[in-house]
């Protein structure tokens, strides 16, 4: 039987390990997979390179295993940071949102990411950056909104019969 060869080996090697961290199930059936070699007599060493982690993350595999059997192997919530506002915060942030900037003093007819991350200074004293506010409109249920723009001294007529509806 002649050997298998895979066309571009060093490519499909980068865009399976791509598809195996992409996916929990992937994952799971990765982390069995070394459990399995490790029952067979390998060492976390040889699974490590093979599968290309560190020997240290496949002993962490193997205790998890030996401590919560195979749901250990499974995926977990990360809990990840904590929020810098609290939840009474975030509900005067939402209260707030659905009025008007105007009604808060400034000149803009939207809220939007800086606009929100100064109003929380402001009123909250907490420094929230503008990535952050574009999240909590999304956290919020709010989607982005931009106004038309007005081209400076262009006919009104010709605008509206371009238009592809009135």
């Amino acid at each position: 039987m002649r050997r298998l060869e895979i066309a571009d080996p060093e490519v499909m090697e980068i865009a399976l390990k791509n598809e195996i961290l992409r996916s929990e199930e992937a994952r799971y059936d990765h982390r069995l997979h070394g459990v399995l070699l490790i029952c067979r007599g390998w060492s976390s060493y040889e699974v490590g390179e093979l599968f290309g982690h560190h020997p240290t993350t496949v002993q962490r595999w193997i205790q998890r295993f030996e401590t919560h059997g195979f749901s250990g192997l499974e995926d977990h919530e990360k809990p990840g940071r904590s929020g810098r506002l609290t939840s009474k915060q975030l509900q005067i942030v939402n209260r707030d949102l659905r009025r008007s900037p105007r009604e808060f003093g400034y000149s803009q007819n939207l809220w939007d990411g800086k606009l929100l991350s100064y109003h929380i200074e402001q009123t909250q004293k907490i420094v929230v950056g503008v990535r952050q506010c574009q999240r909590l409109f999304h956290q919020l249920g709010f989607r982005l909104r931009k106004p038309r723009p007005v081209i400076a001294r262009a006919n009104p007529e010709q605008q509206e019969a371009f238009k592809k509806t009135p």
